[in-house]
Formats: structure tokens, sequence, C-alpha cells
């Protein structure tokens, strides 16, 4: 058996409607929005009953997804919005971008705010972070080409 693709990355936040907003200023599409519940639902996650909301954002190549949930029942149990990027079991995703400078300016005005300072890795990339919806971690590359 082979690895087929990564299909998408999950990521459990409070205000599910101003996150999908984020993300679509960043660019993602959002594919679909519903709630997840019923017998089926509580054995994948081992959270027994549960009521979920969720929406999958695409990015524009539709290659890859970032499934946003948000906890109805049980409510969430842990807060590591605010963890330092050295925490075991952090998430951070990291997002290819034409223009940091343009995408930084537009993500501001959703309330993103830079990580550190924008930094140029040898000839081949322009990276940093921001801290976007919730405390999520998001790293931004831009090719120099």
């Amino acid at each position: 058996m082979a690895l087929k693709r990564m299909d998408n990355v999950g990521i459990v936040v409070d205000d599910l409607g101003g996150t999908i907003d984020f993300f679509r200023e960043f660019g993602l599409e959002l594919e679909g929005r519903g709630t997840i519940e019923g017998e089926w639902a509580g054995p994948v996650t081992g959270l027994g009953d549960q009521r979920v909301e969720i929406a999958m954002m695409r990015t524009p190549d539709g290659h890859g997804r970032l499934e946003l949930s948000r906890f109805l029942t049980p409510p969430a149990v842990a807060d590591h919005r605010n963890a330092p990027v050295n925490a075991l079991g952090y998430l951070r995703v990291m997002f290819a971008v034409d223009n940091i400078d343009e995408t930084l300016e537009r993500l501001r005005n959703r309330g993103a705010q830079l990580v550190g300072e924008v930094v140029q890795y040898k000839d081949a990339y322009r990276l940093c972070y921001i801290r976007g919806p919730e405390g999520l971690l998001i790293g931004l590359a831009q090719e120099l080409s």
C-alpha cells in the first residue's frame, strides 16, 4: 500500500465564521460547510456523542485543504492558541504566496500580526510567520526567482 496524498489539515477554532472570513481574504475558497453528528461521528474521534460545525477551505490550486472545526458538544478542552512555536504538538501551516508584503497588508486588515520579521533565506525565499485569527500560527513563503 502506498500513501496517495495528504487530504487536509484540521484546526479546531472558537470563531468559525471569523476564521472562514480570514482565510477567504487570504485566498482560500470555502468548499463546504456543515454539521457533523450522529452514530458514526463519535467512534471516529473517540469523543462519543459529538456535534461539530465544520468548514472545508481549499487552496486556489485545489490540492490543499484546511478543515476548520468548532465543537458544540463536547466543548473544547484545551487552548493551545498562544503556545510558543516549540510546544510539543504545536500546529503551524505554511502557505506559498506570490508577494509577502501584499499578503501581509491584506491580512493585517483582518487582524493578523507579524511574528518577528520578514527574512530572506539565501536567494531562494522570503519567509515570515504571522498570528492569524485566534492566535493561529501561519507561515508565509515567497519563492524568489
